[in-house]
């Protein structure tokens, strides 16, 4: 063969044409195969995936907690139907809109690289409608069928969530998750406005409890995916000020916690099995933090992050039937 013959060859990332008889690449370029397959078509699981919908539900259990807490019997069935639907909507359009700005982020960390838009699946101009049309709806849910306090507190979560933290805080300063996390606290909130149509002093109590929890909760999995942040340039505590400083961030905030999650039971809002659970769940929750702290493994930071998901599913349920028991 002559210099002028070429083969392509092709792998599963690129095609490479080269001259035989030389030996030499002379051309390299993106596989076409490739790119196609990259193109795929979205489904109702990729938009199902991007309202963060575990997220969404341990929100929703807080808000449904909350509506019961602000009534001495049963929430009427439409309120809690319609209230908790109307802030899931509002709280999924706020997980797709965190997509969205984060997309780039994602693509370069293992844990989030799957996403439907860092794959390529959902491109940000659907994603946009998407989360327009399901907040939109949830609002008008919350206006029309419950009321406008609720509807605004919600609103206003919403923005504080999607614009205030992801798109401002979020790449601003090493406190993002402590500031941001405010909009994170909110169901019980707005679970109880969607009630009483007031703000009450038990409302931000519970409030209280979900901010104070969330800093060692995001802060653990952020020591875990450490030299992923890293590689984003997320201002995350680790990367910024080291793990051993963020340790202590996260036992002071837990010892906070646990003194916030008592006040219920001052306050005359719970009986016993309430403060029993609080103390139990909120030492546990020491106990992993304390264990970070001194007798750290490679999976310690990744077990007080679950265990703090189960702290809040098991504590707020509690709540409930405490208030049940002991009116």
């Amino acid at each position: 063969m002559n210099c002028g013959t070429i083969q392509a060859l092709q792998n599963q990332e690129r095609t490479l044409t080269y001259c035989r008889k030389c030996g030499v690449i002379w051309c390299a370029r993106e596989n076409p195969v490739t790119e196609l397959t990259h193109k795929q078509t979205a489904s109702w699981r990729d938009y199902y995936e991007m309202c963060k919908p575990r997220v969404v539900m341990l929100m929703i259990l807080t808000s449904m907690v909350g509506m019961f807490l602000a009534v001495p019997g049963m929430v009427p069935l439409d309120i809690l139907i319609l209230g908790n639907l109307g802030i899931a909507l509002v709280a999924s359009s706020g997980a797709v809109v965190n997509h969205l700005i984060d997309r780039k982020v994602d693509a370069v960390m293992r844990r989030t690289i799957n996403r439907p838009m860092p794959q390529g699946r959902v491109d940000p101009m659907q994603a946009g409608w998407f989360a327009a049309v399901i907040g939109v709806a949830g609002m008008l849910i919350m206006l029309i069928w419950v009321n406008a306090l609720s509807a605004w507190l919600t609103l206003a979560s919403f923005i504080g969530y999607a614009f205030i933290y992801t798109g401002y805080l979020k790449r601003a300063t090493p406190q993002n998750i402590v500031i941001g996390g405010l909009s994170g606290a909110m169901p019980p909130l707005l679970g109880w406005a969607a009630v009483s149509g007031t703000i009450e002093p038990g409302a931000l109590i519970l409030v209280l409890i979900i901010f104070a929890w969330t800093p060692p909760h995001f802060w653990a999995l952020a020591i875990y995916r450490k030299d992923e942040y890293a590689k984003t340039g997320i201002p995350m505590l680790p990367v910024t000020h080291g793990e051993h400083l963020t340790k202590i961030h996260i036992i002071l905030y837990t010892i906070i916690m646990i003194l916030v999650s008592v006040l219920p039971y001052l306050i005359g809002m719970s009986g016993p099995l309430y403060l029993l659970a609080a103390l139990v769940l909120g030492f546990g929750f020491l106990f992993w933090t304390l264990l970070l702290m001194f007798k750290p493994k490679q999976s310690t930071a990744m077990d007080t992050f679950r265990y703090s998901i189960i702290y809040l599913m098991v504590l707020f349920p509690v709540l409930l039937v405490d208030h049940y028991l002991f009116p």
